[in-house]
């Protein structure tokens, strides 16, 4: 690495992201996919991930919350948006006049919104969401009837658009998915009672979509998996046809030699069992990289595996690389393809007890992203 490049880089790859947004069309099959950029890509970058995501076939965009919306608007992206997880007291006149589709999940927003379609002066487009056993933001079961009628008053009175119903699986088990998916077509019945025909319908998000084609309707929301990262702790995303996009990378400042039974990082939870030669790398916790994998991780130095030896600190972590030959300024892959050899993203959720979705998220802003690809 040149004395130009960053200490801590993230390396997106935008082919990656595309590639697996199109082998999930193809596996899946449905009419429409949305991709979900959410939480700035899940740590990749909103805006080009969405540029690669649609140029690979997903032909919607979701997002958490608005201002995540807008930020894809103000990159100047014109694919449908839809953002569905909102204040207390909602800027639905900034959403119209964005042309982003809204999430609703309470007959409270429901009234809002159609309040802020008749100020702004144009329809609003709604998806509705319906709790079917998540227990998180959506309908309550007992209040859908009335939502889903006041949803369609507001058709009538040329307010509201119900594009779309939508739910989301607690990926308990099996059982449990398809109690949701019956709950979730008890709410369809409900809602065409009521005269809505919704264009779309999306109950599945990465997990379902690959695993349960019950849930798959004419529409999967698809986060994790873009990323190629399994959503599923136990299974490796290569069996889905998916490659990671997120290879995080530093570089060797430091390397000594210690003696064994040295101590090592914070509280010398980790001492030499002989002589070995450490390198220092400089990321640490404020990067991202958990605290709770210290001892437990691996990095690739020079292509082969090494471990994390003792506590990962706030701005640093050491490897023990025993007796091999590395030197300032080498590469150091923290996570990437496993293809490459590298420890995976799963690999570290793995000896930090947490999921992959995690790991590429919560990367901190001192790590750089760089972009390759399309």
């Amino acid at each position: 690495m040149s004395e130009l490049t960053p200490l801590r880089e993230a390396v997106i790859d935008l082919d990656a992201i595309r590639g697996n947004v199109e082998t999930l069309r193809r596996t899946i099959g449905t009419e429409h996919l949305i991709a979900v950029v959410k939480a700035n890509g899940y740590g990749h970058g909103a805006v080009p991930v969405a540029r690669a995501a649609l140029t690979g076939g997903a032909d919607r965009l979701g997002v958490a919350d608005l201002a995540e919306a807008l930020e894809l608007r103000d990159a100047g992206i014109t694919a449908p948006v839809l953002a569905w997880l909102h204040d207390s007291d909602p800027d639905f006149d900034a959403a119209l006049a964005a042309d982003v589709e809204v999430g609703v999940s309470t007959l409270a927003q429901v009234d809002a919104l159609a309040a802020a379609a008749e100020r702004v002066g144009r329809i609003a487009v709604a998806h509705l969401k319906l709790d079917t056993g998540l227990s998180r933001n959506g309908v309550a079961p007992d209040d859908w009837p009335q939502a889903v009628r006041a949803a369609r008053a507001a058709e009538e009175a040329g307010l509201l658009q119900v594009t779309g119903i939508f739910s989301h699986l607690s990926g308990t088990d099996a059982e449990s998915d398809v109690g949701q998916a019956d709950a979730f077509d008890r709410g369809l019945a409900e809602a065409a009672r009521a005269g809505l025909d919704p264009e779309l319908v999306h109950l599945a998000a990465s997990g379902a979509a690959l695993t349960l084609p019950r849930a798959r309707y004419n529409m999967v929301r698809i986060g994790i998996a873009m990323y190629g990262v399994s959503p599923f702790p136990e299974r490796d995303p290569s069996e889905f046809g998916l490659s990671p996009a997120m290879t995080l990378r530093s570089r060797v400042v430091a390397v000594r030699r210690i003696p064994q039974g040295q101590g090592v990082s914070y509280g010398h939870t980790y001492r030499a069992p002989r002589d070995t030669t450490l390198a220092l790398v400089p990321v640490g916790y404020a990067d991202g990289v958990p605290r709770q994998a210290s001892g437990r991780a691996e990095v690739s130095i020079g292509g082969k595996r090494h471990p994390i030896a003792g506590r990962v600190a706030m701005d640093q972590i050491v490897s023990a690389v025993g007796d091999e030959p590395v030197q300032v300024g080498d590469d150091v892959v923290l996570f990437g393809d496993p293809a490459t050899g590298a420890p995976s993203a799963e690999d570290w959720a793995r000896a930090a007890d947490t999921i992959g979705y995690e790991i590429v998220t919560r990367l901190g802003r001192r790590v750089t992203r760089r972009y390759v690809g399309a």
